[in-house]
C-alpha cells in the first residue's frame, strides 16, 4: 500500500507538472502578447510619450517573461564594461561600442528610440527556455544567507525559537526573507509555514506586482484593526498580521517601521475580513459534494425501492429536468426561487462574506447541478443488484425489502459510490465557474474567467495548477478511500489478480 501511494504521488506530481506545462505553453504561444496591455491604464497613459511608451512595453514584457531587455543606460554598461574609462554611451565612439557587442552577441536585436535614438536591446526568450526559467524558481526555499542588504553588512543570521502574542510560538530566522519560518497560533490551519513557497510569478495587469499566490490564497476585504503591542512595546490599533511581516531594506525603513520594530522585518501583510479565494472556493466546494451525496443517495436509494410507483416516477421526471435544462439556466433559476421565497440575496457581496447566509444559495445550487446524474446512477446501480443471485437468496430467508436494500444491496453500492467521489469534485470546480460568476463570489471560479478576459497570464496559469492539483489529489484520496469502505481492495496488486 505505501510504494502505491508513493508512486501515484509521483505520478501524479508528474500529470500535474505536464498540465500546467501546456497551458503555459499554450498562453505563451497562442495569446497575443500584445493583448496583455487591454486593461492596462498605465500603458494608455503613456501613448503620448513613444520613449517611455516604448521602455514601459519592453520593462513589461521582460517581467511577464517573454523577453530579455537592455534599455540604453544598461545596453551602454553592457557594451563598455570592457572599458572602465568609457561609461557615456551618447557620442560617436559609443555607437562603435554598442555595434561591437550586437556582433559578439548576435541572439539579441538593438533597435533606436523612437524619439530620442538611443540604442536598446532586446532578445527573445525561445519557449523551452520560458518552460526551464518557470520552473527554475517554482520552489523557493527560505533560508538565513537569502537576503543581501548592502545597507545593512553586519546582519546577524540564524534560527531561533519565540513565543509572542502576536505570533504564537515560531521558529524566527534573520537572514531570511521571512522572519517566522514556521509559526502556531490560534488562526486556521493553525500551523504556518514561510520555509518553502511556490513561486507562480506575479499578477498582471490585474493585482499588478503581487505575488499569484497572495492573489489566490490570501484575504480579501478591508483591513480588520486590533489592539496590538508592536516589538518596541508600543500600543495601538494595527491590522498588521506579523506571522507574515518579511525583511525591508535598510534605506526603506520609514519613520513608523522604526517606531514598530526592534529589526529590519517590517513588511507585512494585512488581515483582512474576506477568506481568501481558495478559501470560498474549497468551502462552497466540500459542501456541495457532501450536500449532493446527502440528497442524492437516499433519493436514489428510495427510487430504486419504489422502481415503477409514483415516487419513482416523479424522481425521473426531476432527473430528467435537471439534466435537459443548460446549468447556466438552472442556476438563474434556484436563484430566483432562493430569492424570492427564502430571502436569500441574489449577489454574494449583498451581505459579505461574514454572513453565512451569503454561501447558502451558491452551495446549494453547486450541489444540485449534480444531483441529477448522481440519483440516476444510484438508482440504475440499485435496480440492476435487484436481480443478482444474493438478493434472490435473501428473499428466500425472509428478509423484506428494506432489510435487503439496507443491508445487502447499499453496502455492494457505498463501493462504486465512494469511487464517484473524484468525479464530483471534479465537477464541483467545473460549476464553481458558473455559480461564483453568477453570484459574484471572489474565489477561484471566479476568478479563472476573469483573468482569462483581462489577460493576466500568470493568475491563469496559477489557477490551473491549483486545479489539476485539487482534482488529482481528489482522484488519489478517492482510491485510498476505497480501500477503508472495503478492505478487499487492495491497490498494490498486479496482474488482475
Amino acid at each position: 500500500m505505501k510504494k502505491y501511494v508513493l508512486q501515484r504521488i509521483l505520478r501524479s506530481i508528474l500529470s500535474i507538472l505536464i498540465v500546467t506545462t501546456i497551458a503555459f505553453v499554450l498562453v505563451y504561444t497562442l495569446v497575443p502578447r500584445q493583448d496583455i496591455f487591454v486593461s492596462d491604464p498605465t500603458y494608455t497613459k503613456l501613448k503620448a510619450q513613444p520613449d517611455e511608451l516604448l521602455d514601459y512595453e519592453n520593462v513589461t514584457y521582460q517581467s511577464n517573461g517573454y523577453l530579455d531587455y537592455y534599455n540604453p543606460s544598461q545596453l551602454c554598461t553592457a557594451a563598455t564594461s570592457n572599458d572602465a574609462e568609457y561609461t557615456d554611451c551618447v557620442d560617436g565612439n559609443g555607437k562603435q561600442y554598442i555595434d561591437a557587442w550586437a556582433q559578439a552577441n548576435s541572439k539579441w536585436v538593438v533597435s533606436n528610440m523612437p524619439m530620442s535614438g538611443k540604442a536598446y536591446a532586446t532578445r527573445e526568450i525561445p519557449t523551452l527556455e520560458k518552460v526551464v526559467r518557470f520552473y527554475g524558481s517554482f520552489l523557493q526555499i527560505d533560508h538565513p544567507w537569502r537576503v543581501q542588504d548592502a545597507s545593512n553588512p553586519d546582519m546577524s543570521r540564524g534560527l531561533g525559537l519565540s513565543m509572542n502574542e502576536n505570533v504564537g510560538l515560531a521558529i524566527t530566522c534573520e537572514g531570511c526573507e521571512s522572519k517566522n519560518q514556521v509559526y502556531i497560533n490560534g488562526s486556521f490551519p493553525f500551523i504556518h509555514q514561510n520555509f518553502i513557497k511556490i513561486n507562480l510569478g506575479k499578477a498582471y495587469p490585474t493585482y499588478k506586482g503581487q505575488e499569484v499566490t497572495q492573489v489566490i490564497g490570501g484575504s480579501q476585504g478591508s483591513p480588520v484593526s486590533r489592539q496590538v503591542t508592536f516589538e518596541t512595546g508600543k500600543t495601538g490599533s494595527s491590522a498588521l498580521d506579523f506571522g507574515t511581516c518579511k525583511y525591508r531594506p535598510s534605506d526603506r525603513l520609514d519613520r513608523l517601521d522604526k517606531e514598530n520594530f526592534n529589526d529590519n522585518y517590517a513588511d507585512c501583510l494585512s488581515i483582512n475580513d474576506a477568506p481568501s479565494m481558495l478559501s470560498m472556493s474549497f468551502i462552497t466546494g466540500v459542501m456541495s459534494v457532501i450536500l449532493a451525496y446527502a440528497i442524492a443517495v437516499p433519493a436514489g436509494v428510495v427510487m430504486a425501492r419504489k422502481k415503477g410507483m409514483f415516487v419513482d416516477r416523479f424522481g425521473v421526471a426531476i432527473i430528467t429536468v435537471l439534466i435537459s435544462v443548460p446549468s447556466l439556466a438552472s442556476v438563474y433559476f434556484f436563484r430566483m426561487i432562493g430569492s424570492s421565497f427564502f430571502g436569500m440575496p441574489e449577489n454574494f457581496p449583498t451581505l459579505g462574506p461574514s454572513n453565512p447566509l451569503s454561501y447558502v444559495m451558491p452551495t446549494i445550487i453547486l450541489a444540485l447541478l449534480s444531483v441529477s446524474g448522481i440519483m440516476m446512477w444510484i438508482r440504475r446501480y440499485m435496480i440492476d443488484q435487484q436481480s443478482a443471485d444474493y438478493v434472490k437468496f435473501a428473499k428466500a430467508k425472509g428478509l423484506s425489502d428494506k432489510e435487503i436494500s439496507k443491508n445487502h444491496i447499499f453496502k455492494n453500492a457505498i463501493i462504486p459510490i465512494t469511487a464517484g467521489i473524484p468525479a464530483s469534485v471534479i465537477g464541483a470546480i467545473a460549476g464553481a465557474t458558473i455559480t461564483e460568476q453568477v453570484f459574484a463570489m471572489p474565489g477561484m471560479g471566479k476568478m479563472l474567467p476573469d483573468a482569462i478576459l483581462q489577460h493576466n497570464n500568470a493568475i491563469v496559469i496559477g489557477l490551473v495548477f491549483i486545479f489539476t492539483t485539487m482534482s488529482i489529489i481528489s482522484v488519489l484520496l478517492g482510491d485510498i478511500l476505497l480501500t477503508k469502505v472495503d478492505p478487499r481492495i487492495k491497490l498494490d496488486t498486479k496482474g488482475g489478480k
